[in-house]
């Protein structure tokens, strides 16, 4: 029998427990009963729970809810949801809220008006948390290149260190690029893709603080983070995300699906 050396140490360790959330509220200011909406046939929030399902080493994906017509419609299709509090401030409490309930190491936070959401670049993420034992979060990033998309304040930008690490989050253009005023910078202009792999302890940790200024001054959850000196790693996905917040998002979904189904 031959020894057990250092760099075999490293493939003993147990991969980490993996759990997927996908907070889904039922109101929406512009696109009330969205979980609900009909795409292809099927409830959004199912294109959602498939895609989730899709996720590497993923030991369960839940559904975290504060409507029981969400409830009933996730577990119609045989998947597992979660009555939550109806009074969370965040989407970050109502995960927090499941991740206590849970025994994992790393808690992934999928939005429920992404159904079209890559299960690779969720792998992505995860992967990057589980390499860097020094990061709390890890998120995605894709590059901007519409000026539109730059000014808009409705899409968050992400400033990125060499090592990929978030510097800042905000939903004015960054950085700004001196002498090329309102067109995104190539290579340092980046919005922000709303999956996160927490890990659980950190999850737990961050919920637990009160709101910070600059996350109030910003209306951005992950500024409580980085206020707090929690490390931050991004990872370019290969694809941007189609968030649904309004009937014309719903529509251009529906007409990508239908045009693409495997996609």
């Amino acid at each position: 029998m031959h020894p057990v050396g250092i760099g075999d140490r490293a493939h003993l360790r147990p991969a980490p427990t993996i759990a997927v959330v996908i907070p889904s509220r039922y109101e929406s200011t512009r696109l009330p009963g969205k979980p609900l909406a009909e795409i292809a046939g099927r409830p959004m929030i199912a294109h959602v729970h498939d895609r989730a399902r899709a996720v590497a080493g993923a030991a369960r994906v839940i559904v975290a809810t504060d409507d029981e017509r969400v409830a009933a419609a996730v577990r119609a299709f045989g998947g597992e949801a979660w009555m939550t509090r109806a009074d969370h401030r965040s989407g970050t409490d109502r995960l927090a809220e499941v991740a206590a309930g849970l025994d994992c190491d790393i808690v992934v936070n999928v939005q429920g008006d992404e159904p079209l959401v890559d299960a690779a670049d969720v792998n992505a993420a995860v992967a990057a948390l589980s390499a860097d034992p020094e990061l709390a979060i890890a998120t995605l990033r894709y590059p901007i290149r519409d000026a539109a998309e730059l000014a808009s304040p409705h899409v968050v930008k992400v400033a990125v260190s060499r090592r990929g690490r978030a510097l800042y989050f905000s939903r004015a253009p960054i950085p700004h690029w001196r002498g090329h005023e309102g067109a995104p910078a190539p290579g340092l202009t980046f919005k922000h893709i709303g999956v996160y792999a927490y890990r659980r302890a950190a999850l737990l940790a961050l919920a637990a603080r009160p709101p910070s200024p600059l996350e109030l001054a910003e209306s951005l959850e992950q500024l409580r983070a980085l206020e707090h000196g929690d490390p931050i790693g991004t990872v370019e996905a290969r694809h941007d995300a189609i968030g649904v917040d309004t009937p014309a998002d719903l529509d251009h979904v529906r007409r990508l699906l239908a045009e693409s189904p495997a996609r």
